[in-house]
């Protein structure tokens, strides 16, 4: 499997924290790209968020629309978005393709491929939802990042997890975590 990571300004990098070492978890995850928006990594720092390293980990800039994420043909198989503002989901439901995080996933719209779209905003308007619900038909996953108390979640890691793991088994890997029997 080879996975592209996005992550934007939005609050919540320990959900794209929890979405890359889950992958990292999976043997079947070669390569993963990961791309950060102008100010995500800003906002992960703030956040007190360090991101794990790994030699499967391949950095590009947002600013390269010659990286193979950016062409159908380079055959990646998922894109997880996590968090995603509302600005860059706006611009990739109209279709706006000025960076290579909306490219991706503009590439991942046409080729039919895995688009799990980590939405991190509240309250949303009308405008957002429209956005999303033109995203939805077109293709992409729109999972809010909504966690779950079913289980009775103790911390901030476990609770943020039941987000994490659904991204990830959206964008085609299998996790290990506690489900209803």
């Amino acid at each position: 499997m080879r996975v592209i990571v996005a992550i934007t300004a939005a609050s919540g990098a320990i959900y794209a924290r929890q979405c890359l070492e889950l992958l990292l978890s999976d043997s079947s995850v070669e390569r993963i790209a990961l791309i950060f928006s102008t100010h995500a990594k800003d906002v992960a720092k703030a956040e007190g968020i360090t991101l794990p390293e790994d030699s499967r980990i391949e950095h590009y800039d947002n600013d390269n629309m010659w990286a193979s994420p950016a062409s159908g043909s380079a055959r990646w198989n998922s894109m997880i978005i996590v968090p995603a503002t509302m600005g860059t989901i706006a611009r990739i439901a109209s279709g706006v393709s000025q960076s290579l995080i909306e490219r991706s996933a503009d590439v991942m719209l046409k080729e039919r491929r895995k688009l799990v779209i980590v939405a991190r905003e509240a309250p949303y308007s009308l405008i957002h939802l429209r956005n999303m619900t033109t995203l939805t038909e077109a293709g992409a996953i729109i999972l809010p990042a909504s966690p779950s108390f079913y289980f009775n979640p103790t911390t901030i890691e476990e609770l943020c997890l039941t987000i994490s793991t659904r991204a990830v088994e959206h964008a085609g890997i299998r996790t290990e975590h506690r489900e209803w029997e």
